[in-house]
């Protein structure tokens, strides 16, 4: 595929990954506007809370001086433990590109920007000076008081992964600004990385994967085919064991076999789903069927047996990793936000390879569960981890640190997640929808303005909460057009019409074309049903045997204290409870309402004999169930998503 460069500073608003795929190509900024609902709700929160509060914390943590220290020496010495501190500037950065390129709606808004304008051109100040002439970019190796020289320890340096980011934000700011600094910066910086690790280079790579996905993006921007051979190039050489491997295994780094011969995700799983996500990347561009293949099958693998309810990733605290095929422990699910976000970033391009309706499915759970959880009602707080399952005695700490309150924390010392959370907030329009030149797709749901070749829609629905979506033609052409909308395999019995006459049309493989000569003012109604109901866990999965879990459209539900009048340990969920949960759409948070059995343990003893009569129900106790990316705003208190069944 040719990789047409964009040669001119006019900022396209195009999408965060421009490939063209199976569906069609992504439709960014410049043709997706969100304007009401939930995903707007989010943005909004997110340019005037989260972004101001993570401009305060990065200031705060020190790494902008350690930009400014190679120039000043008299500021100090380097800022935090970490060689990948840059890139909580550059993920920030990132994020920036997009809010800065919006119009305010608000003197809130305003004054937020400002903000964000601040810190932005200071920072792009800082990293240009900072550039040594040779394109080397890293504060902690550049530092005269570093332990190693630079390229010496590729297996924790991160020296790529902070070049992955820097590309990234680099051109997040030539897109959506039309800003070229941070991308010449970031060009000279992968100039240096061709030059050392190209094809006559050295045969090495990252041992945190991400570069890859940047670099192809870099050459899908530049226009320049050697970021995407040198991307292809780390993604091939993985496996080959040239990392040292201290601390960990192979295995953590994705490093014990070649990527093509690995049997399921394994090790860290950010590095996973990064390394997977440039993987697919290099597959689009270079057409190979035989990767994509098995990256399917990898995705497969991964959500079927290696992913919890809430599409978090991520089982074991030791290494942040996947752990074996159902070792899926709730109370102890690391599942990052990180990972949650690496997730989404790889199945998106994964259904631009495929086309695929179900991928599409587990990125709407992820997002609305995994992902969301990770930032706090008010969007000042985060989670690191994010279990399924809070013990009423337990006391072990959010994040890497040994202390800190028993929640989500306003920052980390290993900061990863919130500038993450930044920037995936502000591209929330570049995943929702793809085009060509006859057809519109509309992937994931939302109120938003699109704009397309075909055909010009608004999109009005209150998903999660309520199954409807509106489509209002705004714009068409003479030509037939078809619109693509996925029918996900939560919503059993969808129905369509257009003009309130229903559709001969049926979904296939989760998705409905509707293809016609479309006029100004016409609606196509979506009615997606969103009963409440229950699942259980596959008989392998023993931390969850005997347990069931509610959910209602893409949302998972859990159970906390403060709602209920019984320890939550003690409920027991019955098939025959589970119609008598019904959303409140008075609360702000769509509660589920219902009674459930109380049964409290028939004794102390842990193990009883096989046989003994189980405790019987005693009570019935009402309770609320909340969505669970809102669990942990209130005071903290014993959750539980799966309950013991009756």
């Amino acid at each position: 595929m040719a990789i047409a460069p964009h040669p001119t500073p006019v900022p396209t608003r195009a999408a965060a990954v421009t490939a063209s795929g199976r569906p069609g190509s992504p439709l960014g900024a410049d043709r997706v506007r969100l304007t009401g609902g939930l995903l707007h709700d989010w943005q909004r929160r997110n340019r005037t809370v989260t972004v101001p509060h993570v401009v305060r914390e990065v200031r705060g943590a020190g790494n902008l001086d350690n930009f400014r220290r190679l120039a000043d020496p008299a500021v100090g010495d380097y800022r935090g433990r970490y060689p990948f501190l840059d890139t909580d500037v550059y993920k920030t950065l990132e994020g920036l590109a997009y809010e800065l390129a919006r119009e305010p709606e608000d003197a809130g808004e305003a004054d937020a920007q400002a903000v964000a304008r601040d810190f932005y051109e200071e920072s792009v100040a800082l990293i240009e000076r900072a550039q040594r002439p040779d394109g080397y970019l890293g504060t902690f190796y550049q530092s005269p008081q570093s332990p190693k020289e630079p390229w010496q320890d590729l297996s924790w340096g991160h020296e790529m992964y902070n070049l992955g980011h820097l590309a990234q934000a680099a051109v997040a700011a030539s897109r959506q600004l039309g800003d070229r600094r941070l991308l010449d910066v970031a060009a000279r910086f992968a100039d240096l990385v061709v030059e050392r690790y190209g094809p006559e280079g050295e045969p090495a790579y990252c041992g945190h994967p991400e570069v890859e996905m940047a670099l192809v993006e870099l050459a899908r921007e530049t226009g320049d085919r050697r970021y995407l051979e040198q991307a292809r190039l780390f993604v091939e050489r993985r496996g080959a064991g040239t990392l040292e491997h201290t601390i960990f295994a192979a295995d953590y780094f994705q490093d014990a076999v070649p990527l093509r011969e690995l049997g399921s995700v394994t090790g860290h799983a950010v590095r996973m789903v990064y390394l997977a996500a440039g993987a697919t990347d290099v597959a689009l561009e270079t057409g190979d069927a035989a990767l994509v293949a098995h990256l399917e099958r990898l995705w497969d693998d991964m959500v079927a047996r290696k992913s919890y309810l809430t599409g978090g990733i991520g089982s074991r605290h030791s290494d942040e990793a996947f752990g074996d095929r159902f070792e899926l422990p709730g109370e102890r699910a690391y599942a990052e936000t990180c990972a949650a976000i690496g997730t989404l970033q790889w199945g998106w391009r994964l259904f631009l390879a495929t086309g695929r309706a179900d991928v599409l499915d587990h990125l709407e759970r992820v997002l609305h569960n995994a992902f969301a959880v990770g930032l706090s009602e008010d969007g000042a707080a985060f989670f690191y981890d994010n279990p399924l399952q809070r013990r009423p005695d337990h006391e072990q700490r959010s994040g890497a640190e040994k202390d800190g309150e028993l929640l989500r924390r306003a920052w980390f010392g290993c900061p990863c997640c919130p500038p993450n959370v930044v920037r995936w907030m502000s591209e929330l329009q570049d995943h929702l929808a793809v085009a060509d030149d006859d057809s519109l797709t509309l992937a994931l749901y939302a109120s938003v303005a699109v704009s397309s070749p075909a055909i010009d829609v608004d999109v009005e629905t209150d998903l999660p909460w309520h199954g409807r979506v509106a489509v209002h033609v705004r714009r068409a052409t003479d030509d037939p057009a078809t619109l693509v909308l996925r029918v996900p395999a939560w919503a059993d019995g969808a129905a369509a019409a257009v003009d309130g006459v229903a559709v001969p049309e049926r979904p296939t493989e989760g998705w409905l074309r509707l293809t016609r000569a479309w006029r100004s003012g016409q609606t196509v109604t979506l009615d997606l049903p969103m009963p409440v109901r229950a699942v259980t866990a596959h008989p392998h999965l023993d931390a969850a045997r005997g347990t069931a879990a509610v959910l209602r459209g893409p949302l998972v539900y859990c159970v906390e204290q403060q709602d209920s009048p019984a320890p939550v340990d003690d409920l027991l969920l019955a098939a025959e409870d589970v119609p008598g949960l019904v959303a409140d759409d008075d609360h702000p948070w769509h509660v589920l309402r219902g009674a459930l059995a109380v049964a409290p343990p028939a004794g102390d003893d842990p193990y009883p004999p096989l046989g003994a009569p189980a405790a019987p129900a005693t009570d019935r106790a009402h309770v609320a169930l909340v969505p669970y990316a809102l669990w942990g705003n209130r005071e903290a208190g014993a959750m539980r998503v799966f309950l013991r069944l009756s």
